[in-house]
């Protein structure tokens, strides 16, 4: 039985609209519109997805054009970044593309717009401005200076251009209407004087473009048939419009901006700005550290690029905004680590276990499949010996029938060797237990094919080889926040919400299977979890981040619902 086709999303109904009125096809063309003033996030990367998915489902290019028109907060190391992140989810774009390429048609346009008595350059302070502008409930005024004489708007502006006035002493404004209902129609700053050198065009200019200018107008420059922006930009449309209207031309394609809802993740912020604070205050150890909702954080902690498309398609877009449970993409992770992530062994909080009956000396090498949902995935050895480690947790002295891990007098299989059986145990004065002694059946080895290694035993541990364990770095990581919505509250700082025990660095050990592991290698924990080799790894010292656990909360989550 074949699956039902997908349903369309609100934006590909828009699309298909427009073809169905007679829009050709071959003219359809996208864009994802960064600002490189900082790494991108969760967010940005549904953005990506939508706008590179629709440029998949229709054949049509799709541009990366960063929006630089801000030397004061962009530097070449964000450009780097985000195509980095780009290339990482598995996207190829058509042109790598820059406002600052349109710097000089940019100020040609609104030299035609003073010309056409259209803009004017204010000299007014910020703050007069701002009073002159009006309320959301009252009307804006005309400024003192709105109707300069077309020769002296284009002087002044010339003299902008030159560097010959300090920053603030003068912007160039549109002239719309003052009276709109509409605040962002209310004359709106065209270019402002910034003295500062840029990442691509150093110091060639002194003065540079605000975005709602630069939007719509790049836009065009590139024939973008839909410019797809979050729901925060649903006012500026009619400005978008606006600045098309001056410059249009009919035989060309003129882009259409429509807004899409912000899909807000629990227990984390993805304000650029609160990222930042993040970073510069040390809460984190940067753009890149894997407690932060950013790609490369998310890179950095195992999530695969795969896991992050899934999730962007399963959350979709809407026209509204709305808080998505952070479970959810670690149910997606979980699901697609399960798929490829080989199994190994790994002990995090170590007891030791003796086998009083194995030969003292004795070693030998058993064979672990390395993962059961890959049959292509072969197999490996670990080794085996008279000591072993298990995790603290999986022996008590004494415990009721429920518990199925190891306890006096009580048995458990041990993954891909043999079962043991619990005999006695060493304490310290404070009573806590440094030593588990077992016996183990010889002739129980798994997959041996014996009548012993074929009895049922309930509870299945994991363990390492003492003697033949590497020891590592284990970093354990939980929520950023402790509210699922940290930026929210009105009367609180965000940073009220930042969880002191976010990360927990152990030491752990693991099969020497793992000796050569390379950074970005992602592995099971078999029992614990899914763990990736950190950067900061050598093989001198192993490092591992922990990315998800086993256990699906998601879906209880649902269940919930």
């Amino acid at each position: 039985m074949s699956e039902a086709p997908k349903s369309l999303n609100f934006i590909e109904h828009i699309i298909e609209e427009d073809l169905a009125n007679g829009f050709p096809k071959d003219l359809l063309r996208f864009r994802f519109p960064p600002e490189p003033n900082g790494y991108l996030h969760i967010g940005h990367a549904s953005s990506i997805c939508l706008n590179f998915g629709l440029g998949l489902r229709y054949a049509s290019p799709v541009n990366l054009r960063f929006d630089d028109t801000n030397p004061v907060k962009e530097e070449q190391e964000f450009v780097d970044a985000i195509k980095h992140d780009v290339k990482w989810l598995g996207f190829e774009w058509d042109t790598e593309r820059y406002a600052s390429d349109y710097f000089q048609q940019l100020y040609d346009w609104a030299v035609l717009l003073i010309k056409n008595g259209k803009a004017y350059v204010d000299s007014q302070s910020s703050e007069e401005m701002a009073t002159q502008k009006g309320t959301p409930t009252e009307p804006g005024t005309n400024g003192p200076f709105r109707n300069r004489t077309i020769q002296e708007n284009l002087e002044l502006f010339e003299g902008m251009k030159h560097g010959d006035f300090e920053e603030g002493s003068h912007v160039l404004r549109a002239k719309i209407d003052m009276a709109s209902s509409n605040m962002l129609m209310r004359d709106p700053i065209m270019y402002r004087i910034l003295h500062k050198a840029h990442h691509r065009t150093n110091t060639d200019w002194c003065i540079y473009p605000m975005y709602d200018w630069t939007h719509g107008e790049s836009d065009y420059i590139e024939q973008v048939s839909h410019s797809l922006c979050t729901l925060e930009f649903l006012p500026h449309r009619e400005l978008y419009d606006w600045f098309l209207d001056q410059v249009y031309d009919k035989n060309k394609v003129r882009p259409k901006q429509r807004e899409f809802a912000r899909r807000n993740l629990s227990h984390t912020v993805v304000s650029k700005r609160k990222l930042l604070k993040l970073v510069e205050e040390g809460t984190v150890k940067g753009w890149d550290d894997p407690r932060m909702p950013t790609i490369s954080g998310l890179r950095r902690r195992g999530y695969t690029p795969e896991s992050i498309r899934n999730f962007a398609d399963t959350i979709g877009i809407a026209k509204r905004e709305n808080l998505i449970d952070v479970s959810l993409i670690e149910f997606h992770v979980r699901e697609h680590l399960n798929k490829i992530a080989p199994r190994v062994m790994g002990v995090l909080d170590p007891v030791k276990v003796v086998i009083t009956n194995y030969p003292e000396g004795k070693e030998e090498w058993l064979e672990a499949e390395n993962n059961p949902e890959d049959p292509s995935g072969g197999s490996r050895q670990v080794p085996f010996s008279r000591e072993i480690y298990i995790e603290r947790d999986d022996f008590k002295e004494e415990a009721n029938r429920k518990f199925f891990r190891l306890k006096l007098g009580g048995e458990v299989r041990l993954k891909n060797a043999y079962i043991l059986k619990a005999t006695s145990c060493t304490k310290d004065t404070d009573g806590t237990i440094t030593e588990i002694q077992c016996t183990y059946d010889p002739q129980s080895k798994s997959g041996s094919g014996t009548e012993e290694s074929l009895r049922k035993v309930k509870g299945t541990l994991h363990w390492v080889s003492i003697k033949h364990a590497l020891e590592a770095e284990i970093r354990i990581y939980d929520r950023l926040f402790l509210d699922e919505s940290p930026d929210t509250h009105k009367d609180k700082d965000f940073m009220e919400f930042v969880n002191p025990d976010s990360l927990n660095v152990i030491k752990g050990y693991l099969e020497p299977s793992l000796k050569n592991a390379k950074i970005q290698d992602r592995v099971q924990f078999q029992r614990l979890g899914y763990f990736c080799v950190d950067q900061d790894s050598t093989p001198e010292n192993l490092v591992f981040n922990k990315t998800v656990g086993l256990r699906d909360t998601w879906a209880k989550i649902q269940q919930n619902n």
